[in-house]
């Protein structure tokens, strides 16, 4: 996996929370659902899309 400029993270974090709270709490997980798909359609790669999600799950313990 690439890995981006510690600035950009800082942004596309920024982004991604204006962006969830643009949803709402009732739209989150709908949106967060469609955002992931969308991102894995652009990498193009199933086994970086599922490498990416068991990374952000670990992330949650």
């Amino acid at each position: 996996m690439s890995t981006m400029r510690s600035e950009d993270f800082e942004a596309a974090y920024e982004t991604l929370a204006t962006a969830i709270d643009s949803a709402g709490p009732e739209r989150e997980a709908l949106f967060l659902t469609r955002l992931a798909l969308l991102l894995g359609h652009e990498l193009g790669d199933i086994a970086a899309f599922r490498n990416a999600i068991r990374m952000a799950l670990d992330g949650l313990e």
